[in-house]
């Protein structure tokens, strides 16, 4: 998979800048935009047509199944590969969450000097 842009949706924003930085240490050539909420990573996804989302499960507000469920219902954001993002360590819960159709989940915490490895290993197929 060809990645130029990425999506990441958290409500932490520690988080989402280190993997910011993380990941333009590592893709400096991909563009990577912030969502602090589910309603403002529709809208990005919307208007910026990314090439992946990494969308945090646990949000106040539209949480992360809701996001996803709502991102598959646009046609314009439909096809776009979502990994989903959490702190959640229960098998059972892991599986409904591919069972909903992402392409992965990277847990929390994580490296960011090794999240796009981790993102390339699960978009790999694709």
């Amino acid at each position: 998979m060809n990645i130029q842009k990425v999506l990441l949706v958290d409500d932490d924003q520690t988080l989402l800048l280190v993997a910011q930085i993380g990941l333009q240490t590592q893709q400096p050539d991909w563009q990577i935009d912030l969502a602090f909420s589910g309603l403002e990573a529709i809208n990005l996804a919307i208007a910026e047509k990314p090439d992946l989302i990494l969308l945090d499960i646990e949000m106040p507000g539209l949480d992360g199944k809701a996001t996803f469920a709502r991102l598959k219902e646009i046609n314009v954001c439909a096809y776009i590969p979502v990994i989903f993002v959490t702190a959640e360590s229960r098998q059972e819960l892991l599986d409904t969450y591919l069972a909903l159709g992402a392409i992965g989940i990277i847990s929390k915490p994580f490296d960011p000097m090794s999240l796009s490895a981790h993102i390339t290993e699960l978009t790999k197929h694709l």
